[in-house]
């Protein structure tokens, strides 16, 4: 049986911080740091409705973290800046190694899916956008879930949706929290090391596999495989 990969979107394929030339007419040179404030609260917001299974969808997430954000910075944004703060994050870029990774892992066999916290539709538009989606078999989203990664239930539900089981597939995803979600649901993951200032969590469970770059993925997912 093929391995099966699972791409995490936000943040794997798709830079978040894409966002900050939008972001720059509004906050200037606080930018950067605007955009990482709004990423951490749209991650907590989603975790904090996992938890409570008060279930909103990711764009409400995204939304709710913005007002947030602009309260934190005292930068009044009124109805048509938030519209168009929102439509960028619509249509954020890929990371310059996306594509060509995605080509040779789907040239090298493996089953390929995004595997996201935004719904299906938002997804597939940015999949389409950024010029990557035919690289998929499919999007699964946890909005079918009405939940969050990292619960255990969304793991299981991907594997389900892909046809697959937990030995033969692969989380591919920068963020920490993520990858031990997979783990603990007895997937194994590749931890995307973006930046080399990036911590792993400290919870005493390991990435199966650390890549800096999805360009060599395949290549060591596959020898990873050719070990067991």
């Amino acid at each position: 049986m093929a391995i099966t990969l699972a791409f995490d979107v936000y943040g794997t394929l798709i830079d978040t911080y894409g966002v900050i030339a939008a972001l720059e007419k509004h906050v200037g040179n606080q930018a950067p740091e605007f955009s990482r404030t709004w990423r951490e609260k749209q991650l907590e917001y989603s975790f904090r409705r996992g938890l409570m299974q008060n279930y909103e969808n990711f764009a409400i997430c995204t939304g709710n973290a913005l007002d947030y954000t602009s309260s934190y910075f005292k930068v009044p944004l009124n109805h048509k800046d938030k519209e168009e703060l929102m439509g960028a994050y619509r249509i954020l870029p890929a990371f310059d190694d996306v594509e060509k990774g995605l080509a040779r892992a789907k040239k090298s066999g493996f089953r390929l899916f995004a595997f996201s916290n935004g719904s299906a539709d938002a997804v597939e538009a940015l999949l389409k956008n950024a010029g990557i989606r035919d690289y998929f078999i499919g999007v699964v989203s946890v909005d079918e879930m009405k939940s969050y990664k990292p619960n255990p239930a969304v793991y299981s539900h991907f594997l389900r949706r892909a046809g697959t089981l937990g030995a033969n597939a692969w989380l591919v995803s920068s963020n920490p929290f993520d990858v031990i979600g997979a783990i603990s649901s007895g997937m194994r993951a590749a931890w995307l090391k973006r930046s080399p200032d990036a911590l792993f969590d400290p919870w005493g469970i390991e990435p199966t596999l650390t890549v800096t770059s999805l360009l060599n993925l395949a290549e060591q997912i596959d020898q990873e495989s050719r070990r067991d």
